[in-house]
């Protein structure tokens, strides 16, 4: 089970739901009766996620990024 975020365009109420991951895109209503529409989750970190980044070297400093970057998991043929 996930948690999905719907609104409601009449209401104009945000509300989640818990649904079955195969259910994500089936249509949903909200507590007045009306659809909703499934929204975009935003995502946050904290200061202290970002001092865990920190701690580790940068893409640049490991010759990695970009097409061929070093790291040989491209597909273009480089």
């Amino acid at each position: 089970m996930a948690i999905y975020e719907y609104y409601c365009p009449t209401c104009r109420d945000k509300f989640e739901q818990r649904r079955p991951m195969s259910e994500a895109g089936v249509a949903t209503k909200c507590r007045s009766g009306h659809t909703a529409e499934r929204t975009i989750s935003a995502f946050a970190m904290t200061r202290a996620g970002a001092a865990v980044m920190d701690d580790m070297p940068s893409m640049a400093s490991m010759g990695g990024g970009g097409c061929c970057g070093g790291g040989g998991g491209c597909a273009c043929g480089n």
